[in-house]
């Protein structure tokens, strides 16, 4: 039985992500391409009808600047991304 100290216990205990609080989180690619390791999410693009869900976010490359535009959703798949810099 795992204990609290091990890394599924811990990231058990995560709360949830909001797409309204993802505003400047930095977020570090699991695997980097052309050097780009961490993010910083710049834009949580508002939807046109304003009662839709909030679904795209933009995050920007510290390295190059370069922009990302995805699903807000896919920042929680952990063989993609890992929160804050690592």
């Amino acid at each position: 039985m795992p204990d609290a100290t091990t890394p599924s216990a811990v990231s058990a205990r995560r709360t949830p992500l909001s797409p309204k609080k993802l505003l400047l989180s930095k977020w570090t690619a699991v695997q980097p391409v052309n050097r780009e390791k961490h993010f910083v999410v710049v834009r949580v693009i508002e939807p046109e009808p304003p009662a839709v869900r909030i679904e795209q976010v933009e995050l920007e490359a510290v390295h190059s600047r370069r922009v990302l535009q995805l699903h807000w959703r896919d920042l929680t798949d952990p063989g993609v991304w890992r929160q804050g810099w690592v």
